[in-house]
């Protein structure tokens, strides 16, 4: 029984664990992208050098310079120079 409850334990914590994807904005303007997440669609506008998260559960987005990539919630976004690179 002790085994049992130790390993109800232990499934719940490691699914508790929320991945999310995160971008930056390097440059000195602000830059939006554009997120499909579960059938919704949202821009999300990021103020020079702001950080934010997103994603937590799989999306595409659409970098400034129009390149559409698929994440799945682990992510680095990096925007410089109006070009979004997946690191």
């Amino acid at each position: 029984m002790k085994t049992f409850i130790l390993a109800g334990l232990a499934f719940l914590g490691a699914s508790g664990a929320v991945l999310a994807a995160s971008a930056v904005n390097k440059d000195s303007e602000p830059r939006m992208l554009i997120v499909t997440e579960g059938g919704s669609r949202s821009e999300l506008t990021l103020a020079p050098g702001e950080t934010v998260e997103f994603c937590s559960s799989g999306c595409f987005v659409t970098m400034p310079n129009g390149d559409r990539v698929a994440l799945t919630g682990n992510e680095d976004v990096e925007i410089s120079g109006g070009v979004g690179r997946v690191r």
